[in-house]
């Protein structure tokens, strides 16, 4: 009841619904724009909100972030150039249905069942938050440290097709994130002797190096690349012909919740997942699947914006960001003195409402903005790159001067803009870099002070291992270690053929 009540005295509130509303015509716009991902924007947001009112940031990244993810989707089907990383299964039956003409019935299969996704992933999230602190209150010190492990070992296996690329990137997050002071022995560790790394490296400034001028110096190297807009023209599709995907679209979107509340999965990985189930469901599709079939439209949407919900999940009851984005978010929270994890829901409750109405207010807006806006920004997709690339470089410099009004922040943006750009050419991924950044001084932490408890008892291992959740926390991350090893892969090939054979 009082959870009730906490949503919906925001849905009253103008001011909240006003930043929102903000929020969702920035991430509907930044979100369209190839090249200009919802992480990045994200990251841009962090950097301008840090002195607003705690309320108004929370409102206005929610509605950055529901409305971003979807539309990702505006360039998938338009021009074939997915907006974000998640909205690369929508270009395979998308775009094909753009160039047969039926790009206005694609956004609109695409609006609503984002709508649909983003929903279900965020009144899971309303459900399951508080059984699942329950359990975190439950936890060790040596618990926080495997399940953090397991995050970024589930990480380096689903951002890159090299699981161990994954866990290197993931290795250099947890290194930079140790350059500070010793939090047990007070003494400068990994500072070079800057007087300026001291207090550890500045979360937004690495932030938006990684996912804002990476991107900047990307497109430079890459060149240009455009693309042609599909016409949209107008097509009479009933509502009630769309909902009859429905009930296929709930499981999708169970489908992505869970896999967005694994820490590091997201998106990409859900819509891939949905898509695959659907080929298994639909026995009779539209149309073929990667020829114009709608369905997959359905699937991949679905999937994607329920992930929204399951990645929150494990960000404020764990304090475990589920994807690049809730990691973005979690600097958030930080800078504005939050503390998520097991106690959240008890010491910052009035945040958790904040959170969840402005997601559920986003929806609506993603629903308003996708039929009534979407299909009438095309041109703006097609902002030449050698316009559009500057402005966002200047935005850079200047998100990462405005938190502490140091240039050293700006050069340290450039350092891991350049970082980013290299991880990029080789085949890494800056998400596993993100991660290690964020999750890296609690496992230090954690791993110090468990290890400084067992130390005391008479049976060092069993205290520090033999309870259940550590015990299933340990099982669970060597699996993950070893199941995603070239020798594992190799060995089930083989069974796989002789089973054929």
């Amino acid at each position: 009841m009082d959870m009730l009540q906490g949503v919906f005295s925001l849905f009253a509130d103008p001011r909240f619904i006003l930043y929102v509303l903000i929020g969702s015509v920035a991430g509907l716009f930044v979100g369209a724009i190839p090249g200009l991902s919802v992480s990045m924007a994200t990251a841009l947001l962090v950097s301008i909100t840090y002195t607003w009112q705690t309320s108004d940031a929370l409102a206005t990244v929610m509605g950055v972030y529901v409305v971003g993810v979807f539309s990702g989707a505006l360039s998938a089907i338009l021009i074939n150039i997915p907006g974000a990383p998640s909205s690369v299964v929508t270009t395979l039956d998308g775009y094909p249905m753009a160039k047969r003409g039926e790009a206005w019935k694609a956004l609109k299969y695409a609006t609503i069942y984002s709508f649909v996704g983003s929903v279900f992933g965020l009144v899971v999230m309303a459900l399951l938050a508080r059984p699942i602190t329950d359990i975190a209150l439950q936890f060790q010190p040596m618990d926080y440290f495997l399940l953090a492990f397991f995050g970024l070992a589930t990480v380096g296996g689903l951002t890159t097709k090299s699981f161990t690329k994954g866990l290197f990137s993931a290795l250099i997050g947890i290194v930079l994130s140790l350059v500070g002071m010793d939090s047990v022995m007070g003494t400068p560790r990994l500072t070079l002797g800057l007087q300026n790394l001291k207090a550890g490296i500045p979360t937004v400034p690495a932030l938006v190096g990684l996912f804002g001028f990476a991107e900047v110096l990307s497109v430079v190297y890459d060149g240009i690349r455009d693309g042609k807009v599909s016409s949209l023209g107008q097509q009479n599709v009933p509502t009630r012909t769309i909902l009859r995907e429905l009930p296929r679209s709930l499981y999708y979107s169970v489908i992505g919740t869970l896999v967005g509340a694994l820490p590091g999965a997201g998106g990409p990985v859900a819509s891939f997942l949905a898509y695959g189930q659907a080929k298994k469901l639909v026995r009779k599709p539209s149309r073929p699947f990667g020829e114009g079939a709608y369905e997959g439209l359905v699937a991949s949407e679905s999937a994607n914006n329920a992930c929204i919900g399951g990645a929150l999940i494990p960000m404020l009851t764990l304090a475990i960001p589920g994807d690049a984005v809730t990691a973005i978010i979690l600097s958030v929270f930080t800078i504005h003195g939050l503390k998520p994890g097991p106690t959240f829901l008890r010491t910052g409750a009035a945040h958790f409402y904040e959170i969840l109405a402005g997601g559920l207010i986003g929806c609506v807006f993603l629903l308003l903005l996708g039929l009534l806006v979407a299909p009438r920004i095309s041109r703006i997709i097609n902002v030449p790159k050698r316009i559009l690339m500057p402005i966002v470089a200047v935005l850079c410099v200047i998100g990462a001067y405005a938190c502490n009004k140091r240039m050293f922040d700006v050069g340290l943006m450039i350092f891991f803009g350049v970082l980013g750009f290299v991880l990029r050419r080789r085949g890494f991924s800056s998400a596993p870099v993100t991660l290690g950044l964020v999750l890296g001084g609690m496992m230090d932490s954690n791993f110090r002070r468990a290890m400084s408890l067992a130390s005391t008892s008479a049976n060092p291992l069993a205290t520090a291992f033999w309870r259940p959740i550590t015990m299933v926390l340990l099982v669970l991350t060597i699996l993950t270690l070893v199941t995603n090893t070239p020798a594992w892969k190799k060995w089930r090939a083989r069974r796989r053929a002789k089973a054929a054979s």
